[in-house]
């Protein structure tokens, strides 16, 4: 009698579930040791990886960084497919990234000298927060939140500063409005970096925990999704089945096979894992992969009686669900906007940075939307593009996904020559230059992200919640069940188990090895 191989099933074909799959197969299923699927609810491998095409330029729907090169799997693979360059136009975001203009909204130049103090001092508390310096001041390390300890500096930097006696901008009494603005748009470039709606939701303790990849960012030329394509294209045809959402896991954690089945000859123990598909199909494995997002964790354990969501049956132990519970995973969209041919006004788009009023403020312009006043820049996607870019965060994120294009087009414009245009006459209120921009900007159509809708992922990436800890993310990751006739039925991999590189490619990428690793390591103990 034979015995049959064990069936490994992944669910999720983004980066930690082809990951897996690539690894297992180079390892077990060239010898023909292991059969393997992927499974993905969607018609396209990938996940929160999406390359696309806007304006004739290649461009990033989801996951757009190499967040820094040094000991980036990702990089690597880059580098060994050729990836790196392309005659085609990228979302390369070249160089111009740091030399940027800053304009109050009501269209006023505003000079270096009182952006950039108060953007050191942005950098320099979040480089606290995030453990790359000792703290400075009073010492003072944040209450609970990211936000808070934030804040906290700024309140102190004014403190100081009113000590020294210093002067308003051209006596005018708004330098601390404009600070006060130039400091909220640091903090909405920061919620873009972690998802969160806002970084008072953002733990404080374990934001020293994340680990930076040493090295500069950079975009892929060639596209991220050529990573997706190379890490796949090892796989037999049929491995991978596109359209196959799952909608609950049956699983054992006291399985015992002391009777197994004969079926040609064959000896096939009872399969403790069963995946229930939502068009009625199943599927039985020795060991699940789970993938899916933590966003898609979540409603699964909060929407009871939505037949679409992803249940366990019997439910997560409590120590899981709790740690699900607890962490925190939001939505960032990007939003493409493509310039007009006849425009001849700009010569070359600037890199945007957007100071908005805050609070009540009178001077605030009521013709400029709420859910803009959230972002914090507009520019070109690489040097004289005519594709414009905006990130958004949050409830500003969600609502951009229910706004149609044209009023879109319309506010941005609208926004957008706000900024670009003023009277001479008062240029000097502001402590810049004014822009001498009267025409209203011409945008003809707009591309735009929306993840936080799409029910295979409802949202973008993970962060660590006030409340939970890197301790809540390694709780995600155990595997269950542990031990037993048939241990290891369901391991959880994706951006949000791995501790130290959560929200990341790289991170994705290190869960799927570490998963496949365990059940390699669980084999060759078996053999």
């Amino acid at each position: 009698m034979v015995v049959k191989k064990p069936r490994i099933a992944i669910i999720g074909a983004g980066m930690a579930g082809l990951t897996a799959a690539n690894k297992l197969y180079k390892s077990m299923g060239l010898k023909g040791g292991i059969e393997l699927c992927v499974i993905e609810g969607g018609n396209r491998i990938g996940g929160r990886i999406k390359t696309s095409e806007f304006g004739g330029d290649r461009v990033e729907m989801g996951a757009t960084w190499i967040h820094g090169i040094g000991g980036s799997p990702v990089h690597k693979i880059a580098q060994e497919i050729n990836s790196m360059e392309s005659d085609k136009p990228w979302e390369c975001m070249d160089g111009f990234l740091d030399d940027p203009i800053t304009i109050a909204e009501n269209g006023y130049v505003l000079n270096p000298s009182l952006v950039d103090p108060v953007s050191k001092l942005f950098k320099n508390l979040m480089d606290v927060a995030q453990g790359k310096r000792k703290s400075f001041g009073n010492g003072w390390n944040g209450n609970g939140s990211v936000g808070s300890f934030l804040r906290k500096g700024l309140e102190d930097f004014w403190e100081m500063e009113s000590r020294k006696g210093r002067e308003e901008v051209n006596g005018n009494g708004n330098r601390k409005l404009l600070e006060e603005g130039i400091f909220a748009m640091q903090e909405n470039t920061q919620r873009t970096c972690t998802s969160a709606n806002d970084l008072f939701d953002l733990d404080f303790d374990a934001e020293s925990e994340y680990i930076m990849c040493p090295g500069e960012e950079i975009t892929i030329a060639k596209g991220y999704s050529s990573i997706i394509e190379s890490l796949a294209s090892i796989l037999p045809c049929g491995v991978i089945q596109l359209g196959k959402k799952v909608c609950r896991i049956d699983w054992h954690p006291h399985f015992d096979s002391e009777v197994g089945i004969v079926e040609n000859g064959y000896y096939d123990g009872l399969k403790p894992v069963k995946l229930q598909f939502l068009d009625g199909t199943t599927l039985s494995a020795d060991h699940v992969i789970v993938t899916v997002s933590l966003g898609v964790l979540k409603a699964g354990i909060h929407d009871s009686n939505d037949m679409g969501m992803l249940k366990f049956n019997p439910p997560l132990p409590d120590y899981k669900i709790e740690a699900i519970s607890r962490l925190g995973y939001g939505v960032v969209n990007k939003l493409f906007m493509q310039l007009s041919q006849d425009l001849t006004d700009f010569d070359q788009f600037p890199f945007l940075q957007m100071v908005f009023h805050q609070g009540d403020s009178q001077v605030k312009n009521p013709k400029i939307p709420w859910w803009i006043r959230r972002t914090a820049s507009v520019s070109p996607i690489y040097r004289k593009s005519r594709v414009l870019l905006s990130w958004f965060a949050g409830e500003e994120a969600l609502h951009l996904e229910t706004i149609p294009d044209e009023v879109i087009l319309d506010e941005v414009s609208t926004t957008l020559s706000a900024f670009l245009s003023s009277q001479p006459d008062s240029h000097e209120q502001c402590n810049g230059n004014v822009t001498k921009n009267s025409s209203k900007l011409n945008l003809v159509k707009v591309l735009k992200s929306k993840w936080g809708s799409d029910p295979l992922f409802l949202g973008s990436y993970s962060y660590v919640a006030v409340g939970s800890s890197g301790c809540d993310i390694d709780t995600l990751a155990e595997p269950l069940t542990k031990s037993g006739s048939h241990p290891l039925q369901i391991l959880f991999a994706g951006e949000a188990t791995h501790r130290t590189h959560y929200s990341t490619t790289h991170g994705a990428y290190f869960s799927g090895i570490r998963e496949a690793n365990r059940l390699l390591e669980y084999y060759q103990c078996m053999n």
